[in-house]
């Protein structure tokens, strides 16, 4: 469907926000009955090596092997590919990553890549062969970053600054939820923890969904299903619209999707100069208050050389704030991989 473009009203300082509407018109398919399936786990249901994957001393070789061969036979971290090396072990162990993204719990943690062996160049080529063993990487920015440095970069957290370049903690969200086509899949690699803090955790948004219904009436779930604006972070070609229109929840008959970040949300009604209805803040403060709850909370400190991956339209991720250690060789640094198997590679997709 074409996106239909509507203006909001001046902004003080005299810009005009254009709202990018991509909100289907009439009445969404909406799921009132309980999801099913191994993605709705909870801390008492999920069990301690649910989506734990460790790399053998066979995958290990390959990749020793891989980097010994790049080494002799340098190329660009971007123009690597899979079928250019003789990985099956790696090939293997990444297709089941891939089988629980879909059919599992919606998340990996595989541990680890030895990073203490390699140049911080060749842990990037690493991450980017397994990677591409699980899906498509796309851009992450506008200006097309296919790798993404994820670390603090000293900036205060605002409308217009990613969280991802700060050190302030995190709510439950979707990456890229304010995007067209968000990732199917999210990856992060830590080069480097943080000294304190920085605990990720993972949610379910179906066993949080499943729960949304037993305790609210069906019109606040509802709620969810309709249309909310979200700051799009001036991700996107020069005057085209800053505020993205989308609902959070959608649902094809089969399949749920989410797209959440309370953030980009209500900066996006601040950005467009309108305030969100008391039944979209009412929807949004009870799906907020559910996440905050341990019991729907998979939590870990990140180490290093392990990876995440989370499917990032079932599962929601977030992290603490967290403090840094003073030498810069040792601040927090992850690497970021969005995996995508539709649409185009570029930023929207």
């Amino acid at each position: 469907m074409e996106a239909q473009v509507e203006r909001s009203r001046d902004l003080a300082e005299g810009e005009v926000v254009s709202i990018l509407d991509t909100s289907r018109p009439g009445c969404p398919l909406i799921r009132d009955t309980p999801l099913t399936g191994a993605i709705v786990w909870d801390r008492e249901t999920l069990a301690p090596d649910d989506g734990q994957l460790h790399l053998d001393d066979d995958c290990l070789g390959e990749i020793d092997a891989f980097v010994e061969a790049l080494r002799r036979n340098p190329l660009p971290t971007l123009l690597l590919t899979p079928g250019d090396h003789d990985m099956p072990r790696c090939r293997a162990l990444m297709a089941r990553a891939r089988d629980i993204l879909r059919d599992g719990v919606g998340f990996v943690i595989l541990d680890r890549i030895p990073v203490q062996q390699y140049s911080q160049e060749e842990c990037r080529a690493i991450y980017w062969m397994l990677g591409q063993m699980v899906a498509r990487p796309v851009a992450q920015s506008f200006d097309g970053k296919m790798i993404y440095d994820v670390k603090d970069q000293g900036r205060a957290y605002s409308t217009s600054v990613r969280g991802d370049t700060t050190r302030k903690d995190q709510n439950f969200h979707t990456d890229n939820n304010y995007n067209l086509c968000p990732p199917h899949y999210v990856a992060l690699f830590c080069l480097h923890p943080a000294m304190t803090g920085g605990i990720n955790s993972i949610v379910s948004f179906y066993a949080v969904y499943n729960e949304m219904l037993r305790r609210h009436p069906i019109e606040l779930v509802e709620r969810l299903y309709r249309p909310f604006l979200a700051n799009r972070q001036r991700e996107h070609y020069p005057g085209d619209p800053m505020v993205l229109n989308r609902p959070l929840f959608t649902y094809d008959g089969d399949r749920l999707d989410c797209k959440l970040s309370r953030h980009q949300t209500l900066s996006g009604y601040h950005l467009a100069g309108q305030a969100l209805d008391p039944l979209g803040l009412e929807a949004l403060d009870a799906l907020e208050s559910i996440m905050a709850e341990a019991r729907w909370n998979r939590e870990f400190f990140f180490e290093r050389g392990q990876i995440q991956i989370v499917d990032n339209r079932r599962c929601g991720h977030r992290r603490t704030g967290f403090v840094d250690y003073p030498e810069p060789e040792r601040k927090r640094h992850l690497l970021r991989l969005w995996l995508r198997d539709t649409g185009r590679r570029s930023y929207h997709g």
